[in-house]
């Protein structure tokens, strides 16, 4: 009991004389960015190069500026963490938590537990938003990670930390950059709909994995453009995912999905490639139309996946099955994903990755 007592005082002393600290903040391009496919853009937080600007279609080009995927790293030992940030567009959706859509979340790596611990989140307000994540914490040097927003981009961000505290590059290698996992798809691989930026399932499973992961999702546009597939084979990956079929029609799986593969594997000829079926989305146990539409996508993708197979090696394929869940409570619109949604997706998908990346 005296323990705890003096450890409560000890804590509270801290907290008085870092009162008066004030917070200075630093420009977040000083330190690495993870989850990034291409250094060729002019702005930072951006998923496509500059050259397909003129190139691929104006929506892909537009969801390309959203910063899905994508934490900054510092280490710090000061009491308080604080973001400011500029948002884009100052976007909102209906069905999405604006936390989601243009917050960032703070996460800790924890010591004892070897891994990620969430620690806040970052709740925007206008387009320009300051806010301290956390603050009277003991002045001991942490590792941290920012995950930025899923659905609007990131025009500056910079971290607030104590005037007498300091700020530096990550001592720790984590996540390890070595065998990126490079994610294709829709609006549920970008984020939706996700409470926070850490809960879309690209970053839970590279917080598992302990292994960067590149989020190329693009709501409603993941129709398999092959500018897309040449960004992803310059990535020198340790697996790539394709989860694009609920965004496509049986014709563009019929015209392009061969082509689209054909890219990335001749440049790299024995890197695991993983295809996705279509989740069974609760509303198709109901509406039979839905359903046999379903059923027609994820049909052309096993049999053209089997076609691959007869002469393919290193390609894997996932059923969406256990996506959504037994209870059918994955979702918040019977088709984009809660965090309990994001969670099972992960949960499928880790041992096949963790099979393949290690």
């Amino acid at each position: 009991m005296k323990k705890s007592c003096f450890l409560l005082l000890f804590l509270c002393l801290h907290c008085v004389s870092y009162v008066d600290a004030q917070i200075v903040y630093h420009d977040a391009d000083s330190f690495p960015l993870y989850g990034k496919a291409t250094q060729a853009t002019t702005e930072r937080y951006v998923r496509l190069p500059d050259s397909l600007q003129s190139v691929c279609r104006e929506p892909l080009w537009y969801l390309s500026r959203n910063s899905a995927g994508m934490s900054v790293r510092f280490r710090s030992n000061s009491t308080q963490i604080a973001l400011k940030w500029e948002s884009l567009n100052n976007f909102h959706m209906d069905h999405m938590a604006d936390v989601g859509v243009r917050g960032l979340d703070l996460y800790c790596w924890d010591e004892y537990a070897a891994c990620w611990q969430f620690i806040n989140s970052a709740r925007p307000q206008l387009k320009k938003t300051e806010s301290i994540v956390v603050g009277c914490m003991a002045p001991q040097m942490r590792e941290y990670m920012v995950n930025l927003s899923l659905y609007d981009g990131v025009s500056s961000l910079a971290i607030g930390v104590d005037s007498l505290s300091v700020i530096e590059q990550p001592q720790l290698d984590l996540p390890r950059r070595e065998k990126t996992v490079v994610m294709y798809g829709t609006s549920i691989l970008q984020g939706g709909c996700a409470s926070r930026p850490g809960m879309a399932h690209t970053n839970i499973l590279s917080r598992r994995l302990n292994r960067e992961c590149i989020n190329l999702g693009f709501s409603g546009n993941a129709f398999l453009d092959y500018e897309v597939a040449e960004v992803m084979a310059a990535v020198d990956a340790g697996a790539y995912v394709l989860d694009f079929v609920p965004n496509v029609t049986v014709e563009q799986m019929e015209e392009r999905m061969e082509t689209f593969y054909r890219i990335i594997r001749d440049k790299h000829p024995d890197t695991p490639i993983i295809f996705v079926e279509d989740p069974i989305f609760t509303s198709t146990h109901y509406d039979t139309k839905g359903a046999e539409s379903l059923s027609k996508l994820n049909t052309t993708l096993r049999r053209k996946f089997k076609e691959l197979k007869k002469t393919e090696k290193h390609i894997y394929y996932v059923s969406s099955k256990d996506f959504i869940g037994k209870d059918r409570e994955g979702t918040v619109d019977a088709i984009h994903f809660t965090d309990l949604g994001m969670m099972r997706y992960a949960d499928v998908m880790y041992p096949v990755l963790k099979r393949v990346i290690d």
